[in-house]
């Protein structure tokens, strides 16, 4: 089975938390800064097949 993107719809603000959560604004744009994720519309992302672990681990840090 070929891996597909995985759609997210982000959070309308930061929670603040520590480390961030999967879906704040923040670690998403970050993502797609780096290519790892595509933005569909304002609040919507789909994160690629080829995202890693210490990819997301590095994106959620403050």
């Amino acid at each position: 089975m070929p891996a597909t993107a995985t759609p997210i719809k982000v959070k309308k603000v930061c929670c603040k938390d520590r480390p961030r959560c999967r879906k704040c604004p923040v670690v998403l744009k970050r993502l797609a800064d780096e290519g790892l994720a595509i933005r569909l519309d304002k609040r919507r992302y789909e994160l690629l097949p080829d995202l890693g672990k210490k990819q997301l681990r590095a994106a959620r840090k403050r």
